[in-house]
């Protein structure tokens, strides 16, 4: 892990992502960026070209000076910082940023919501989560440590997850001591016996050609995905819960849902998620 990027609105879970970004850097010796979307009015659109430059220029100066202020932190001290101002809100940019500069992952704090808030819009968690390539860890309160004794993603063991499973357990087997594959048995249509799921199971490990000696697999049984990871969590005592995200958009995200963006919402504990 080289290159840790930290999305930041300077608030309270702003900090609780960066001083987990610190932590994370120390262990692994990388560099942070940190990142702030500059909200510019509505208005400065359709102002004349030198009063959109004084207005950009005022929301930079004040943005850097919160920027010295927001970095000015004891556990920052020995860790290579580089801020960014992005001029305009928009959440693919954290994305592309991560992408352009490599980076292994972003950390971003959130204080998730209720079921009937961001329906339409969604919390900028939730679009980074939708939109990044990069693997996301979303934090909710401050941490007590960056490395994680047990680890539970939730997984469909579907052969087009092959690719994104193994990219996760390469993440995750560096930032934790145990990490179990979960199957959340689902009921209707969704449900499968015991001999169906062994079955898919097994098929998975053949395709994937991973070690199933190196495997923690468990089955749970639960009404939603979410449910069945939050509380196989709960009675397992894990510190973190991990889940591949589709990352879907427009209406097929509005009807369909998003199994990673109810985790991060809902969940007290660390979630890290992964794109297919």
């Amino acid at each position: 892990m080289k290159k840790i990027i930290i999305p930041v609105d300077f608030s309270q879970h702003s900090e609780y992502a960066l001083e987990t970004g610190a932590a994370l850097a120390k262990k692994y010796n990388a560099e942070l960026i940190v990142m702030h979307m500059l909200e510019l009015s509505e208005s400065i659109f359709s102002t004349s070209g030198n009063e959109k430059n004084e207005e950009t220029i005022f929301m930079l100066m004040v943005a850097n000076k919160e920027f010295e202020k927001f970095l000015d932190k004891p556990y920052l001290e020995g860790v290579s910082v580089t801020p960014v101002i992005k001029h305009h809100k928009v959440l693919k940019e954290v994305s592309e940023v991560a992408s352009q500069e490599k980076a292994d992952l972003i950390v971003m704090g959130s204080r998730g919501h209720s079921d009937h808030d961001g329906v339409f819009t969604g919390s900028n968690t939730e679009k980074v989560v939708r939109y990044s390539d990069t693997p996301v860890l979303v934090v909710k309160t401050k941490p007590n440590s960056v490395h994680y004794k047990n680890v539970v993603l939730g997984c469909d063991f579907n052969e087009e997850s092959i690719s994104a499973v193994k990219n996760a357990l390469e993440t995750l087997n560096e930032l934790a001591d145990k990490v179990t594959l979960l199957h959340v048995n689902l009921p209707n249509l969704s449900f499968l016996s015991t001999d169906e799921i062994n079955d898919k199971v097994s098929d998975f490990i053949k395709l994937s050609k991973l070690n199933e000696s190196d495997l923690n697999i468990a089955y749970t049984a639960d009404h939603m995905v979410e449910d069945g990871v939050l509380n196989y969590a709960r009675r397992e005592d894990a510190d973190a819960v991990s889940i591949i995200t589709h990352g879907r958009t427009g209406l097929s995200h509005f009807f369909g849902g998003s199994i990673s963006e109810d985790l991060v919402n809902h969940s007290k504990l660390p979630v890290i998620t992964f794109k297919l």
